[in-house]
């Protein structure tokens, strides 16, 4: 097989989350175990930092995985999904897997992966592990998938824990309380392991420190340290507390023997799409109409997107709107501002909600917009209808955004 074959291969032959939904979601660890026996334990060959959360985990990793390479080390970066091609999860220093490392990896390793049933997850999480295990990394930023006690990535003995934050995203796994999924994020929590906390409250820091306090291990929450100002070009306004979290994160790096001077902090902030070629986050597609994308997808996310859209000057606003079809739609509904022309359209992807779905919940709050075939659809009708001096948002779904950019 090809590179397009063999991704093709993984995407039809296993299930995975992002496609599929719950069908993809293990409950236990086992495989993960089994798939690094198998591969002679590539995780523990070299350093990580793991990153979970509801949001923010994937701008952190950018971050912290940016710093580093200012820094002059060869860093491993893993997060998910992607938003055009496969190779994008896995990276060293802001360059792709090569396709022939994918090929021959499933190539030597498919008859293990069917004989196990493995996920495409676990299959991916091998996939880097090794490849970062063979290239020497110095160390590799490791974002967890989905949840973290039960997440493929949580075999790894990690420098330093992460979590940005806690909201209500995935509650068909999670838990339907921000208890429930603040134990369940907590799971990356590691004996006698630094864990970073981004935001948290009341509620979330008894948790944590809980678990903490249970495992040994020294907590630090970002959001309440006195930490240096720093800008990005991660525009969103969100970002800040990223960078709060990148920042105390990397505090603790330091004092693993990592060398990271303030100005290596500066640059790396400020050149994280540059070094490592993170899209989606804010980011501005064209200008005159302007026209903004973003990969916001639940209540949380949204919620600083949409304050910070209010913030736009614009003649008009046009809003370019698919979701997935397990998201809390009546609640993040709400959230949209109802002066605007809305454009519906449903992701290519199975979990995809139907755009009929999408425009009829919309309807009966008193949104309108019109309903269009496709993503791509849907913006070009954007772009016809807006002037100069217009806005035109596109988001609702990491998979929105990816089929324009």
């Amino acid at each position: 097989m090809d590179y397009h074959e063999t991704v093709n291969w993984m995407f039809a032959q296993l299930p995975m989350y992002q496609n599929k939904g719950k069908a993809a979601y293990k409950t236990d660890l086992s495989n993960t175990h089994l798939l690094a026996n198998h591969l002679n334990h590539p995780e523990k060959k070299f350093k990580t930092v793991h990153v979970a959360g509801t949001n923010g985990k994937g701008s952190t990793s950018h971050m912290l995985a940016s710093v580093l390479q200012e820094a002059g080390y060869k860093v491993g970066l893993y997060t998910s999904p992607h938003l055009k091609d496969y190779r994008e999860r896995i990276k060293i220093n802001g360059n792709c897997i090569s396709e022939a490392f994918v090929v021959q990896f499933i190539k030597r390793n498919k008859t293990f992966f069917e004989s196990k049933n493995l996920s495409f997850f676990e299959m991916t999480v091998g996939l880097a592990f090794d490849y970062f295990a063979k290239e020497e990394v110095d160390i590799a930023i490791i974002e967890v998938g989905l949840g973290g006690r039960l997440d493929s990535t949580n075999i790894i003995s990690p420098e330093v824990s992460v979590i940005t934050n806690i909201g209500l995203d995935h509650t068909q796994f999670l838990g339907t309380t921000i208890a429930q999924i603040a134990k369940e994020k907590g799971g990356i929590i590691k004996k006698n392991t630094p864990i970073v906390i981004g935001e948290f409250n009341d509620e979330t820091m008894d948790i944590f420190g809980s678990m903490a306090l249970a495992t040994k291990s020294p907590i630090y929450y970002a959001s309440s340290m006195d930490l240096p100002n720093y800008s990005s070009d991660l525009i969103g306004d969100y970002q800040k507390h990223n960078i709060k979290t990148a920042l105390q994160t990397l505090e603790i790096i330091k004092t693993k023997g990592f060398k990271v001077s303030e100005s290596n902090i500066q640059k790396g902030l400020n050149h994280v799409v540059k070094n490592t070629g993170l899209l989606g986050r804010w980011q501005i597609l064209q200008l005159a109409p302007k026209i903004i994308c973003d990969t916001a997808h639940n209540i949380e996310g949204l919620s600083y997107t949409l304050k910070q859209l209010e913030n736009e000057v614009y003649k008009k606003l046009h809003i370019v709107i698919g979701v997935v079809n397990d998201k809390n739609l009546s609640a993040i509904v709400a959230l949209f501002p109802k002066q605007a022309a809305y454009y519906f359209c449903k992701p290519k992807i199975e979990r995809g909600l139907e755009v009929e779905k999408l425009a009829a919940q919309f309807a009966e709050k008193g949104y309108k917009g019109a309903q269009y075939n496709s993503v791509n659809e849907a913006l070009n009708a954007a772009r016809n209808e807006a002037s100069k001096d217009d806005v035109i948002y596109v988001g609702g779904s990491t998979f929105v955004v990816a089929e324009i950019i």
